[in-house]
């Protein structure tokens, strides 16, 4: 299999990401729930990934770095702290059902700044239309799951300090490849998932919290601290963080982190961009291919949609799957950013690229599309 699905989850890890899990099955217990060796190195493992995110993403202090169960989770704790039933919330044309749905289940009362694909300043433009006295929360996906469209966080955060209004950052596309400085930004919340561009494994995520901005816990209970009383605990991470914490998972977002950090983002980028360029070039003549792609990739990370004129995005994607590929069909859990863009009727073949993709996979890639879609190569 040639995986191009890395959007969804980044299947091909490096090799001490597993290792990291297994040697924390072998070592560690719970953190916080005692003093023997086995419960201070978990607790040292979960310290040690909590500063390497802190310093990755430009918070000063670890503790307001939370683990959580993915991105979904840590989002619907970053809108329903700020988010009032029935309360006014604006977000980008291009947001997620993680974003969307919390919301619908708020009763909120949501304004929508949407704006062409590709085109960031009308997207900021958008936003400083309809953040107005009033507004509760500002939500932006740093980028497009679909469409790999990175969006303008800087210029957007600037209008939410600018009006005191909290700003919260989906960069479950970004983070791992993309710069973001929460400290610069000023973001109430970041949320992001481990297992994609920072290359741990499923069932982890993180949400990062500014300092002094109010959190509410979505499930109460055990956190190794202030036992004694009947609330959850008033300071971070341990008031969001209930139960027993996932560290065969952490030791290996330690080590996903870690790749990145060596790796840097900034070559990441460039070789999943390196790569997106390639299958634009390979394809753009073909007839009836419509890519979304911005010319030069200027605003684009390593996420291509795609749509081919008489044929549906299953049947191309069942036909990938024969020859071998993995790639993503259908709407990608975001009609709001199919209904922006106007493919909500017909989703869209979405292919993602990772670190571990290469040049000949794609190459291999631009092939099969002309073999599926009966064109001459």
């Amino acid at each position: 299999m040639i995986y191009f699905d890395s959007a969804a989850t980044s299947f091909q890890k490096p090799a001490s990401v597993a290792a990291a899990m297994w040697e924390a099955l072998a070592s560690m217990s719970s953190p916080g729930r005692g003093g023997y060796p086995a419960a201070a190195h978990a607790a040292d493992t979960a310290f040690q990934c909590r500063s390497e995110l802190a310093e990755l993403f430009g918070l000063k202090n670890p503790e307001q770095v939370v683990f959580t169960l993915n991105a979904t989770h840590a989002l619907n704790i970053a809108i329903k702290s700020l988010v009032p039933p029935g309360g006014r919330a604006v977000i980008s044309g291009y947001e997620h059902n993680a974003v969307t749905r919390p919301l619908e289940a708020l009763g909120a009362k949501v304004s929508i700044a949407a704006a062409p694909l590709f085109e960031p300043e009308a997207v900021t433009a958008a936003f400083d239309r309809l953040i107005v006295p009033g507004t509760d929360a500002v939500i932006c996906s740093h980028v497009s799951n679909v469409f790999g469209f990175i969006q303008p966080v800087e210029e957007i955060a600037a209008v939410c300090r600018s009006r005191g209004v909290p700003f919260i950052i989906d960069a479950s596309q970004s983070a791992g490849v993309l710069p973001l400085d929460m400290g610069a930004l000023g973001a109430a919340f970041i949320a992001m998932p481990g297992h994609k561009g920072l290359y741990g494994p499923q069932g982890t995520g993180v949400l990062l919290c500014r300092e002094g901005v109010p959190a509410r816990p979505l499930l109460e209970g055990g956190t190794g601290s202030q036992s004694i009383r009947q609330t959850m605990p008033d300071f971070l991470p341990d008031r969001l963080e209930a139960g027993t914490l996932n560290m065969p998972g952490i030791a290996g977002l330690l080590a996903g982190v870690r790749y990145v950090r060596r790796g840097g983002l900034d070559k990441i980028l460039a070789h999943e961009r390196h790569l997106t360029q390639m299958v634009v070039q390979g394809l753009e003549s073909m007839p009836g291919l419509r890519l979304f792609a911005d010319p030069g990739l200027r605003h684009q990370t390593g996420v291509l949609s795609l749509t081919a004129e008489g044929m549906d995005v299953e049947t191309i994607g069942s036909a990938l799957a024969e020859r071998g590929f993995a790639v993503r069909t259908g709407i990608h859990c975001a009609p709001c950013a199919h209904r922006t863009a106007g493919t909500l009727n017909t989703g869209t073949v979405r292919v993602s690229f990772s670190d571990f993709n290469t040049p000949e996979e794609a190459a291999r890639l631009i092939r099969a599309f002309y073999g599926v879609l009966g064109r001459a190569f």
